[in-house]
């Protein structure tokens, strides 16, 4: 048995005791049930304590997404200070969000270096041409980043989301060759859109990129609640989202790490929430496990101080 921890916990507790590939996704878990259902079974996903074993999440492979941080980053605290308290919570990574606040590539990287940080990651829309792509993949080299990633898509037109496929696929060739992965993260309307014939956006991506190409960075958050919106996923989200990454010829090699409130369904830090994130990090190991809230519960330092705890105590 493997247990997800945080110095939160009591608070954690205390929150959950109140509460194409969709025929195949369906057939997986079985049909649906009510949404109060999905919540009353995962509302205790987090009532773990302490475990003993091994470390389910490597230190190492910790990371932040930036702009779940942007309050801080754009207001009285600063960029910098931000920066030097995330890296004194024991971040050793954080993934790339909302400009370089007035550096320069290579003063960003010196930067990080002199707090221990390193940005592995980035979220980059698709450049408008061949010349912001070559400055896109210039700026992810000097950082050091490992891999560069498309943070959202929409579009009511399944041409759109070929285009959007092919345009993907010829950037990620480039980075390829910068020797940079490139990937492709998704929201929950990719589980969700009806683009004619109960095809959905998830079908078109699954299907058309290149999977020596382009990987997946999974958000949990995001999958958990489409499998939910879709009635795919209702009567057992984790198993939803583990047969979305088992089913999806590219590979999954990053994780945004967010919980969800059983009760509203809102983002929620990390162990106050319904997800049993240990159930699906066995079933699926990645290369880096970045912590993400978008509306932080508290403030954005506690968040990421809550979500590296969390992953920090992860244990099998």
């Amino acid at each position: 048995m493997c247990y997800g921890f945080s110095d939160h916990q009591a608070h954690a507790a205390a929150r959950t005791e109140g509460a194409g590939r969709r025929a195949l996704l369906r057939g997986a878990v079985g049909g649906a049930v009510g949404v109060g259902a999905a919540a009353a079974l995962g509302g205790t996903a987090q009532a773990h304590s302490r475990g003993r074993g091994r470390s389910l999440v490597p230190r190492e492979l910790i990371s932040l997404q930036l702009y779940s941080m942007r309050d801080d980053l754009n207001g009285e605290a600063g960029f910098d200070a931000t920066l030097r308290a995330v890296a004194r919570t024991g971040y050793p990574r954080v993934e790339q969000a909302l400009g370089y606040f007035g550096r320069t590539a290579t003063e960003l990287r010196d930067f990080y270096r002199r707090l221990g940080l390193k940005a592995t990651s980035s979220h980059d829309g698709i450049s408008p041409d061949d010349t912001a792509l070559a400055a896109k993949i210039r700026d992810a080299r000097v950082l050091g980043q490992s891999y560069m990633v498309v943070p959202w898509l929409d579009s009511e037109k399944l041409d759109d989301w070929k285009r959007y496929a092919e345009q993907m696929n010829h950037e990620a060739a480039a980075a390829r060759r910068a020797g940079i992965r490139y990937g492709y993260h998704n929201h929950a309307h990719e589980f969700t859109r009806d683009l004619g014939g109960g095809v959905t956006p998830w079908d078109v991506l699954t299907g058309e990129l290149d999977r020596r190409l382009v990987h997946l960075e999974i958000d949990i958050y995001w999958v958990v609640t489409g499998g939910i919106n879709s009635g795919d996923g209702v009567r057992d989200p984790e198993r939803f989202a583990i047969d979305v990454i088992r089913s999806a010829p590219q590979r999954v090699r990053q994780y945004h790490v967010k919980d969800r409130d059983p009760v509203t369904g809102d983002m929620a830090d990390l162990g106050t929430g319904m997800i049993d994130f240990p159930r699906i990090f066995r079933a699926h190991a990645v290369e880096e496990y970045i912590v993400e809230n978008d509306t932080p519960d508290v403030t954005p330092l506690r968040t990421a101080r809550v979500g590296y705890s969390y992953l920090r105590n992860v244990r099998c």
